[in-house]
Protein backbone atom coordinates (compact mmCIF):
# COMPACT_ATOMS: atom_id res chain seq x y z
CA UNK A 1 0.00 0.00 0.00
CA UNK A 2 3.22 2.09 0.80
CA UNK A 3 4.10 2.06 -3.13
CA UNK A 4 0.85 3.08 -4.57
CA UNK A 5 0.93 6.00 -1.95
CA UNK A 6 4.29 6.55 -3.12
CA UNK A 7 3.37 6.26 -6.98
CA UNK A 8 0.68 8.70 -6.42
CA UNK A 9 2.52 11.48 -4.38
CA UNK A 10 5.73 11.57 -6.89
CA UNK A 11 3.47 13.04 -9.09
CA UNK A 12 2.74 16.06 -7.17
CA UNK A 13 6.32 17.05 -7.20
CA UNK A 14 9.51 17.75 -5.04
CA UNK A 15 9.74 20.03 -2.45
CA UNK A 16 11.11 20.57 1.44
CA UNK A 17 9.43 17.56 3.18
CA UNK A 18 11.21 13.74 3.31
CA UNK A 19 8.85 11.32 2.32
CA UNK A 20 10.25 8.22 4.37
CA UNK A 21 11.33 5.48 2.56
CA UNK A 22 10.34 7.09 -0.83
CA UNK A 23 13.60 7.99 -1.94
CA UNK A 24 11.87 11.69 -2.68
CA UNK A 25 10.70 14.33 -1.52
CA UNK A 26 7.39 16.54 -1.75
CA UNK A 27 5.14 19.16 -0.37
CA UNK A 28 4.45 19.74 3.17
CA UNK A 29 0.70 18.30 2.61
CA UNK A 30 1.99 15.25 0.41
CA UNK A 31 4.77 13.93 2.17
CA UNK A 32 2.58 14.23 5.25
CA UNK A 33 -0.53 11.74 3.36
CA UNK A 34 2.36 9.35 2.10
CA UNK A 35 3.76 8.94 5.83
CA UNK A 36 0.44 8.80 7.43
CA UNK A 37 -0.12 5.93 5.29
CA UNK A 38 3.03 4.18 5.16
CA UNK A 39 3.23 4.63 9.06
CA UNK A 40 -0.03 3.08 9.53
CA UNK A 41 0.62 0.49 7.71
CA UNK A 42 2.54 -2.10 9.75
CA UNK A 43 -0.56 -1.82 12.65
CA UNK A 44 2.72 -1.02 14.98
CA UNK A 45 2.04 2.93 15.59
CA UNK A 46 0.49 3.84 18.94
CA UNK A 47 -2.77 3.89 19.90
CA UNK A 48 -5.16 4.99 23.04
CA UNK A 49 -7.57 3.35 25.43
CA UNK A 50 -10.34 5.74 25.90
CA UNK A 51 -10.34 7.44 22.84
CA UNK A 52 -9.69 3.92 21.12
CA UNK A 53 -7.68 5.55 18.35
CA UNK A 54 -3.92 6.43 16.89
CA UNK A 55 -2.74 9.71 17.51
CA UNK A 56 0.88 9.14 16.07
CA UNK A 57 -0.16 8.66 12.31
CA UNK A 58 -2.20 11.51 11.89
CA UNK A 59 -0.60 14.02 14.17
CA UNK A 60 3.64 13.46 13.78
CA UNK A 61 3.32 12.79 9.84
CA UNK A 62 1.95 16.48 9.79
CA UNK A 63 4.00 18.56 12.06
CA UNK A 64 7.06 16.00 10.54
CA UNK A 65 6.65 17.78 6.87
CA UNK A 66 5.44 21.25 8.00
CA UNK A 67 8.62 21.54 10.53
CA UNK A 68 11.28 20.37 7.61
CA UNK A 69 9.79 22.76 5.48
CA UNK A 70 9.81 25.08 7.64
CA UNK A 71 13.27 24.87 9.29
CA UNK A 72 11.59 24.47 12.63
CA UNK A 73 13.52 23.54 15.66
CA UNK A 74 13.12 19.84 17.47
CA UNK A 75 11.21 21.99 20.30
CA UNK A 76 9.01 23.47 18.31
CA UNK A 77 8.10 20.09 16.59
CA UNK A 78 7.41 18.74 19.99
CA UNK A 79 5.34 21.33 21.06
CA UNK A 80 3.31 21.35 18.25
CA UNK A 81 3.46 17.24 18.78
CA UNK A 82 2.24 17.77 22.00
CA UNK A 83 -0.87 19.95 21.57
CA UNK A 84 -1.87 17.75 18.20
CA UNK A 85 -2.13 14.43 20.81
CA UNK A 86 -3.96 16.45 23.24
CA UNK A 87 -6.76 17.35 20.65
CA UNK A 88 -6.65 14.22 18.65
CA UNK A 89 -7.23 12.05 22.41
CA UNK A 90 -9.57 14.63 23.35
CA UNK A 91 -11.83 14.63 20.35
CA UNK A 92 -11.61 10.78 20.72
CA UNK A 93 -12.41 10.59 23.97
CA UNK A 94 -15.72 12.81 23.26
CA UNK A 95 -16.95 10.88 20.38
CA UNK A 96 -16.93 7.82 22.97
CA UNK A 97 -14.94 5.19 20.10
CA UNK A 98 -17.77 1.90 20.78
CA UNK A 99 -20.74 4.53 19.44
CA UNK A 100 -18.69 5.59 16.69
CA UNK A 101 -17.22 2.41 15.20
CA UNK A 102 -21.12 1.33 15.65
CA UNK A 103 -21.50 3.94 13.29
CA UNK A 104 -19.14 3.16 10.75
CA UNK A 105 -16.35 5.53 11.68
CA UNK A 106 -12.72 4.94 12.54
CA UNK A 107 -12.32 7.21 15.44
CA UNK A 108 -8.39 7.78 14.19
CA UNK A 109 -9.85 9.55 10.78
CA UNK A 110 -12.53 11.57 12.53
CA UNK A 111 -10.68 13.01 15.28
CA UNK A 112 -6.79 12.80 13.70
CA UNK A 113 -7.73 15.73 11.26
CA UNK A 114 -8.02 17.89 14.18
CA UNK A 115 -5.14 17.24 16.51
CA UNK A 116 -2.84 17.65 12.69
CA UNK A 117 -4.65 21.10 12.27
CA UNK A 118 -3.67 22.37 15.67
CA UNK A 119 0.13 21.10 15.40
CA UNK A 120 0.17 22.49 11.77
CA UNK A 121 -1.09 25.29 13.04
CA UNK A 122 1.45 25.64 15.55
CA UNK A 123 4.13 25.42 13.52
CA UNK A 124 2.61 28.17 11.25
CA UNK A 125 2.59 30.91 13.95
CA UNK A 126 -1.23 30.88 13.92
CA UNK A 127 -2.68 33.33 16.65
CA UNK A 128 -6.14 31.90 18.63
CA UNK A 129 -8.28 33.76 15.90
CA UNK A 130 -6.61 31.63 13.30
CA UNK A 131 -6.50 28.58 15.44
CA UNK A 132 -10.61 28.67 15.72
CA UNK A 133 -10.83 28.77 12.21
CA UNK A 134 -8.42 25.83 11.54
CA UNK A 135 -10.42 23.41 13.92
CA UNK A 136 -13.42 25.25 11.84
CA UNK A 137 -12.29 23.64 8.39
CA UNK A 138 -10.80 20.38 9.81
CA UNK A 139 -14.49 19.64 10.83
CA UNK A 140 -15.38 19.72 6.95
CA UNK A 141 -12.75 17.39 6.28
CA UNK A 142 -13.36 14.74 8.95
CA UNK A 143 -13.81 11.37 7.77
CA UNK A 144 -12.66 7.86 8.16
CA UNK A 145 -14.53 4.96 7.03
CA UNK A 146 -14.36 1.22 8.54
CA UNK A 147 -16.30 -0.83 5.53
CA UNK A 148 -12.26 -1.88 5.06
CA UNK A 149 -13.05 -4.86 7.46
CA UNK A 150 -15.50 -6.24 4.73
CA UNK A 151 -12.74 -7.36 2.44
CA UNK A 152 -9.03 -6.48 3.49
CA UNK A 153 -8.97 -3.11 1.75
CA UNK A 154 -6.13 -0.51 2.27
CA UNK A 155 -8.28 2.31 3.25
CA UNK A 156 -8.00 2.12 6.89
CA UNK A 157 -4.01 3.44 6.23
CA UNK A 158 -5.53 6.18 4.02
CA UNK A 159 -7.51 7.44 7.56
CA UNK A 160 -4.73 8.89 9.16
CA UNK A 161 -2.82 10.22 6.22
CA UNK A 162 -5.63 11.78 4.60
CA UNK A 163 -6.25 13.12 8.52
CA UNK A 164 -2.28 14.32 8.33
CA UNK A 165 -2.83 15.95 4.83
CA UNK A 166 -6.01 17.52 5.46
CA UNK A 167 -4.73 19.00 8.93
CA UNK A 168 -2.15 20.90 7.34
CA UNK A 169 -4.32 22.19 4.95
CA UNK A 170 -6.99 23.58 6.98
CA UNK A 171 -4.31 25.37 9.10
CA UNK A 172 -2.74 26.79 5.82
CA UNK A 173 -5.97 27.83 4.39
CA UNK A 174 -7.28 29.59 8.47
CA UNK A 175 -3.53 31.50 8.02
CA UNK A 176 -5.09 32.68 4.47
CA UNK A 177 -8.14 34.15 6.31
CA UNK A 178 -10.43 31.46 5.31
CA UNK A 179 -13.86 30.90 7.75
CA UNK A 180 -14.89 27.48 9.41
CA UNK A 181 -17.83 27.38 12.40
CA UNK A 182 -16.76 27.57 15.71
CA UNK A 183 -19.29 24.94 16.43
CA UNK A 184 -17.24 22.30 14.42
CA UNK A 185 -17.02 20.26 17.16
CA UNK A 186 -19.99 20.73 19.63
CA UNK A 187 -22.58 22.66 17.76
CA UNK A 188 -25.91 21.35 16.77
CA UNK A 189 -24.72 20.00 13.37
CA UNK A 190 -20.97 19.05 14.36
CA UNK A 191 -18.74 16.33 14.57
CA UNK A 192 -19.98 15.37 18.12
CA UNK A 193 -23.63 15.16 16.32
CA UNK A 194 -22.64 13.34 12.92
CA UNK A 195 -20.03 10.61 14.09
CA UNK A 196 -21.83 8.97 17.16
CA UNK A 197 -24.83 8.38 18.56
CA UNK A 198 -23.31 8.72 22.38
CA UNK A 199 -21.80 12.24 22.32
CA UNK A 200 -19.41 13.13 25.55
CA UNK A 201 -18.81 16.71 25.10
CA UNK A 202 -17.39 17.37 28.32
CA UNK A 203 -14.68 15.05 27.69
CA UNK A 204 -13.17 18.22 25.23
CA UNK A 205 -12.14 19.89 27.85
CA UNK A 206 -12.61 17.57 31.19
CA UNK A 207 -8.83 18.57 33.39
CA UNK A 208 -7.67 20.06 30.25
CA UNK A 209 -3.81 19.56 30.87
CA UNK A 210 -3.46 17.21 33.68
CA UNK A 211 -2.26 15.15 32.72
CA UNK A 212 -1.29 15.98 29.41
CA UNK A 213 -2.58 13.17 27.07
CA UNK A 214 0.90 12.23 25.32
CA UNK A 215 1.69 10.85 28.45
CA UNK A 216 -1.31 8.31 28.33
CA UNK A 217 -0.39 6.63 24.95
CA UNK A 218 0.45 2.94 24.83
CA UNK A 219 2.90 1.44 22.13
CA UNK A 220 2.46 -1.14 20.09
CA UNK A 221 5.04 -4.48 20.34
CA UNK A 222 2.81 -6.29 17.77
CA UNK A 223 1.77 -5.99 14.80
CA UNK A 224 -2.09 -5.89 14.42
CA UNK A 225 -5.19 -4.10 16.03
CA UNK A 226 -4.36 -2.90 19.99
CA UNK A 227 -7.73 -5.06 20.74
CA UNK A 228 -5.60 -8.39 19.96
CA UNK A 229 -2.38 -7.92 21.99
CA UNK A 230 -3.88 -8.39 25.78
CA UNK A 231 -4.71 -11.86 23.78
CA UNK A 232 -1.95 -12.75 22.41
CA UNK A 233 -0.09 -11.64 26.03
CA UNK A 234 -2.29 -14.27 27.56
CA UNK A 235 -1.59 -16.81 25.22
CA UNK A 236 1.87 -16.20 24.84
CA UNK A 237 1.85 -16.55 28.91
CA UNK A 238 0.35 -19.53 28.91
CA UNK A 239 2.75 -20.77 26.17
CA UNK A 240 5.62 -20.49 28.00
CA UNK A 241 4.53 -21.19 31.60
CA UNK A 242 3.06 -24.73 30.44
CA UNK A 243 5.33 -25.22 27.19
CA UNK A 244 2.46 -25.56 25.22
CA UNK A 245 2.32 -26.13 21.44
CA UNK A 246 -0.31 -26.67 18.84
CA UNK A 247 -0.92 -30.28 19.10
CA UNK A 248 -1.59 -29.68 22.70
CA UNK A 249 -4.66 -27.57 22.95
CA UNK A 250 -8.30 -28.89 22.10
CA UNK A 251 -9.83 -25.48 22.26
CA UNK A 252 -9.55 -21.65 22.84
CA UNK A 253 -11.65 -19.32 24.09
CA UNK A 254 -10.96 -15.33 24.04
CA UNK A 255 -12.72 -12.71 25.87
CA UNK A 256 -13.13 -9.61 23.74
CA UNK A 257 -14.07 -6.65 24.70
CA UNK A 258 -17.36 -5.61 23.21
CA UNK A 259 -15.87 -2.19 22.27
CA UNK A 260 -13.34 -4.42 20.07
CA UNK A 261 -15.92 -7.10 18.98
CA UNK A 262 -16.55 -5.63 15.43
CA UNK A 263 -12.98 -5.20 14.69
CA UNK A 264 -11.33 -8.36 15.27
CA UNK A 265 -14.12 -11.20 16.38
CA UNK A 266 -17.11 -10.66 14.31
CA UNK A 267 -18.19 -12.65 12.11
CA UNK A 268 -16.35 -15.39 13.31
CA UNK A 269 -15.92 -17.46 10.21
CA UNK A 270 -14.39 -14.60 8.79
CA UNK A 271 -11.90 -13.70 11.43
CA UNK A 272 -11.18 -17.61 11.60
CA UNK A 273 -10.03 -17.52 7.51
CA UNK A 274 -7.82 -14.28 7.44
CA UNK A 275 -7.56 -13.68 3.14
CA UNK A 276 -4.67 -10.97 3.12
CA UNK A 277 -2.24 -9.11 5.85
CA UNK A 278 -5.31 -6.68 6.68
CA UNK A 279 -7.70 -9.51 7.43
CA UNK A 280 -4.82 -11.07 9.88
CA UNK A 281 -4.50 -7.66 11.78
CA UNK A 282 -7.64 -7.75 12.89
CA UNK A 283 -8.70 -10.91 13.83
CA UNK A 284 -8.36 -12.12 17.40
CA UNK A 285 -8.24 -15.73 16.18
CA UNK A 286 -5.58 -15.37 13.93
CA UNK A 287 -3.27 -13.40 17.16
CA UNK A 288 -3.88 -16.39 19.31
CA UNK A 289 -2.84 -18.64 16.58
CA UNK A 290 0.38 -16.74 15.45
CA UNK A 291 1.53 -16.38 19.57
CA UNK A 292 1.01 -20.38 19.96
CA UNK A 293 2.31 -21.38 16.63
CA UNK A 294 5.70 -19.06 16.68
CA UNK A 295 5.40 -17.38 20.06
CA UNK A 296 5.88 -13.99 18.63
CA UNK A 297 3.26 -11.62 16.16
CA UNK A 298 5.68 -9.54 14.36
CA UNK A 299 5.72 -8.24 10.88
CA UNK A 300 6.47 -11.50 9.29
CA UNK A 301 3.82 -13.14 11.13
CA UNK A 302 1.46 -10.82 9.44
CA UNK A 303 2.48 -10.67 5.68
CA UNK A 304 0.34 -11.92 3.36
CA UNK A 305 2.68 -14.98 2.58
CA UNK A 306 2.13 -15.78 6.37
CA UNK A 307 -1.14 -15.75 6.43
CA UNK A 308 -2.23 -19.02 4.87
CA UNK A 309 0.04 -21.12 7.28
CA UNK A 310 -1.57 -24.51 7.82
CA UNK A 311 -0.55 -24.85 10.93
CA UNK A 312 -1.99 -21.49 12.09
CA UNK A 313 -4.90 -22.14 10.36
CA UNK A 314 -5.64 -25.03 12.31
CA UNK A 315 -4.98 -23.66 15.67
CA UNK A 316 -7.69 -20.49 14.73
CA UNK A 317 -10.52 -23.75 13.97
CA UNK A 318 -10.35 -24.26 17.07
CA UNK A 319 -10.66 -20.61 18.71
CA UNK A 320 -13.71 -19.11 19.54
CA UNK A 321 -14.33 -15.38 20.98
CA UNK A 322 -17.18 -14.65 23.89
CA UNK A 323 -17.99 -11.38 25.48
CA UNK A 324 -17.01 -10.80 28.99
CA UNK A 325 -18.86 -8.56 31.22
CA UNK A 326 -16.17 -8.21 33.66
CA UNK A 327 -14.68 -7.01 30.92
CA UNK A 328 -16.87 -4.42 29.37
CA UNK A 329 -17.05 -2.94 32.86
CA UNK A 330 -14.35 -1.10 33.27
CA UNK A 331 -13.49 -0.26 29.33
CA UNK A 332 -12.48 2.28 27.94
CA UNK A 333 -10.56 3.26 30.86
CA UNK A 334 -8.74 -0.03 30.88
CA UNK A 335 -8.55 -2.88 28.03
CA UNK A 336 -8.42 -6.28 30.01
CA UNK A 337 -8.51 -9.69 28.01
CA UNK A 338 -8.78 -13.42 29.27
CA UNK A 339 -7.64 -16.61 27.44
CA UNK A 340 -8.53 -20.06 28.32
CA UNK A 341 -7.25 -23.11 26.86
CA UNK A 342 -8.84 -26.46 26.81
CA UNK A 343 -5.53 -29.40 26.75
CA UNK A 344 -5.96 -32.47 25.56
CA UNK A 345 -5.09 -34.17 28.63
CA UNK A 346 -8.25 -32.44 29.58
CA UNK A 347 -6.79 -29.13 31.62
CA UNK A 348 -7.80 -25.71 31.63
CA UNK A 349 -5.61 -23.06 31.17
CA UNK A 350 -6.80 -19.68 32.06
CA UNK A 351 -4.53 -15.76 31.69
CA UNK A 352 -6.26 -12.53 32.56
CA UNK A 353 -4.31 -9.68 31.23
CA UNK A 354 -5.44 -6.23 32.58
CA UNK A 355 -2.53 -3.84 31.18
CA UNK A 356 -1.32 -5.70 27.50
CA UNK A 357 2.55 -4.83 27.42
CA UNK A 358 3.17 -1.00 26.11
CA UNK A 359 0.17 0.88 28.17
CA UNK A 360 1.69 3.58 30.26
CA UNK A 361 1.20 0.37 33.45
CA UNK A 362 3.15 -2.20 31.52
CA UNK A 363 5.88 0.05 29.29
CA UNK A 364 7.84 -1.39 26.99
CA UNK A 365 11.42 -0.78 27.67
CA UNK A 366 13.26 1.70 25.66
CA UNK A 367 16.08 -0.42 24.69
CA UNK A 368 13.50 -2.77 23.23
CA UNK A 369 12.00 0.02 21.41
CA UNK A 370 15.61 1.33 19.75
CA UNK A 371 15.59 -2.78 18.52
CA UNK A 372 12.53 -2.44 16.95
CA UNK A 373 12.93 0.87 14.96
CA UNK A 374 16.14 -0.70 14.30
CA UNK A 375 14.86 -3.84 12.45
CA UNK A 376 12.06 -1.84 10.94
CA UNK A 377 14.54 0.53 9.34
CA UNK A 378 16.92 -2.08 8.21
CA UNK A 379 16.44 -2.23 4.20
CA UNK A 380 16.66 1.15 3.98
CA UNK A 381 19.63 2.02 6.99
CA UNK A 382 22.78 0.41 8.36
CA UNK A 383 22.56 -0.65 11.55
CA UNK A 384 25.29 1.86 12.82
CA UNK A 385 23.58 4.80 11.00
CA UNK A 386 19.77 3.38 12.36
CA UNK A 387 20.86 3.72 16.15
CA UNK A 388 22.43 7.19 15.42
CA UNK A 389 19.40 8.11 13.89
CA UNK A 390 17.21 6.53 16.88
CA UNK A 391 19.56 8.44 19.77
CA UNK A 392 19.18 11.84 18.03
CA UNK A 393 15.15 11.06 17.45
CA UNK A 394 15.55 10.74 21.61
CA UNK A 395 17.11 13.78 22.14
CA UNK A 396 14.78 15.87 19.72
CA UNK A 397 14.19 18.59 21.84
CA UNK A 398 18.61 19.50 21.45
CA UNK A 399 18.28 19.07 17.26
CA UNK A 400 18.37 22.85 15.73
CA UNK A 401 15.86 21.28 13.08
CA UNK A 402 14.56 18.21 11.86
CA UNK A 403 17.68 17.39 9.27
CA UNK A 404 17.45 13.78 11.20
CA UNK A 405 15.16 12.81 9.00
CA UNK A 406 16.51 12.65 5.94
CA UNK A 407 18.04 10.32 6.66
CA UNK A 408 15.25 8.06 6.61
CA UNK A 409 14.51 9.26 3.18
Amino acid sequence: SSVAVHEFVRGMGAGAATVLGGGMTSAAPWAALANGASAHAPEMDDVTTESSLHPGVAVIPAALALAEEGGAAGTAFLEAVVGGYEVTMRVGNALDPASSYERGFHPTGVAGVFGAAVAAGRLLGLDQGALVRAIGIAGTMASGSMEYLADGAWTKRLNPAWAAHAGIVAAGLARTGFTGPAGALDGRLGVLRGYTDHPLPERLTDRLGDPLMVTRVSIKPYACCRYNHGLIDGVLRLRREHGLVPDDVARIRLGVLSGGWLLVADPIDAKRAPRNSVDAQFSAPYAAAVALVHGRAGLAEYGDDAVGDPAVRAVMSRTDCVRDPSLDAVYPARWPATVEIDTRDGRTLRARVEHALGEPENPVPRDALVERFVSLVADRVAEGGAREVAARVLTLDSERDLSVVRRLG
